[in-house]
Parts: C-alpha cells; sequence; structure tokens
C-alpha cells in the first residue's frame, strides 16, 4: 500500500541558507505544532524513518511492526536559528527518558531519536545530550539515539500542519497545545513575529 506522499527523500546535504533537522520524540502532530513556532523554521514535513520496510504507511507505522519512528524533518535558515537551538527546543517539548513512548504514546514508532546528516549535526547531538546529562535535568537517563538519517518518508498528507489545522482536536488540545505552550514560554525571543 502506498501513502499519499510520492517519493521517499534520500539523506540531503546542508546548505548555508538551508539546513535539515530529523526528529522523533513521540507523535508528530507535536513535533511540528511546537517548533513551527521558532523565527528560521522554513518547513516542517512528518515522516517516517528508521523502518525496515519501503514506503510506509500510518497504519503500519502504529502496527509498530516496520521499525520506523514517527519523525519530523525540518528545514531551517542556520543564520536565523542554529542546530543546537533547534535541538535544544527539541529536547524541551519532550521526555528524552522514556523509552518507545511519550506519556500514552507506546512504541518504538514514539522513541526519542535525532537523526544526523552530517558529522556536524551528530557532534552537536551528541555534545548537547553529554551536557544535559551531566546537568541533571531529569531524574532518569536520556535514552535519545542519535543515528545517521537514512531515507525519509514523508507522512500522508492530511498529518501536516495537523495541529493548526485541528487545534480543537482532543489529542491537540491535551497533548500538542501544552507542548506549543512551553516552548514559546522558553523561547518566546526566538518566535516567529
Amino acid at each position: 500500500m502506498t501513502n499519499e506522499a510520492t517519493q521517499p527523500h534520500q539523506r540531503q546535504g546542508n546548505t548555508p541558507e538551508n539546513e535539515i533537522a530529523t526528529l522523533g520524540g513521540g507523535c508528530f502532530w507535536c513535533l511540528e505544532g511546537a517548533l513551527t513556532q521558532l523565527a528560521g523554521i522554513h518547513s516542517i514535513l512528518p515522516g517516517y524513518t528508521g523502518g525496515h520496510v519501503d514506503n510506509p504507511d500510518y497504519d503500519s507505522v502504529c502496527s509498530g511492526e516496520t521499525g520506523h519512528a514517527e519523525v519530523i524533518q525540518a528545514r531551517f535558515d542556520p543564520a536565523v536559528i542554529d542546530y543546537r537551538t533547534v535541538l535544544e527546543a527539541f529536547f524541551t517539548i519532550h521526555d528524552p527518558t522514556t523509552l518507545n513512548r511519550q506519556g500514552n504514546d507506546v512504541g518504538t514508532q514514539y522513541r526519542s531519536v535525532i537523526f544526523t546528516h552530517d558529522s556536524r549535526q551528530e557532534a552537536i547531538a551528541k555534545a548537547l545530550i553529554a551536557e544535559l546529562t551531566a546537568a541533571h535535568i531529569w531524574p532518569d537517563p536520556i535514552v535519545t539515539a542519535v543515528l545517521p538519517a537514512p531515507t525519509f518518508w514523508p507522512a500522508e498528507n492530511y498529518h501536516r500542519d495537523y495541529f493548526a489545522k485541528h487545534p480543537e482536536q482532543p489529542y491537540c488540545q491535551i497533548v500538542t497545545h501544552p507542548k506549543v505552550i512551553k516552548l514559546r514560554q522558553a523561547f518566546a525571543s526566538r518566535l516567529k513575529k
């Protein structure tokens, strides 16, 4: 079965005007809804990566059988917001200490993971995790994996801008909206005007 997206996205290099961050931290509606608030983020595309099946769809990923994580691929201008700041926002809006879950969302598809696009991103991600670990921000150890970015499969069109289009949906109210508020408070000076 094919999803509504037409083509997978292979690993792509970053340019001075356009960098890519691929992040998994629970439901992609939450990550997209929150991170899209940041100045310098050009676009966010929800999708699936890290699995062993080509052309996964939402139902197969939710089954936990494909090995994919729900992720977002954020394209941003590193002159406006750097990769480390994107990662700091990512760690602000999800719990990086729960293995294969975020709140009531349970399964490997909800794992905390950073898929890096080059060795610089890998070094930044690992250094930030080491700093956060040393700061003892959470009572439990950080379980966020840092892995090279494999093929990214865009999610079905109805997942795109989900929070913006469905703010009254119960999941969005109960789970996504608090993450958006948390990001807006923690990154007030970095928000889009």
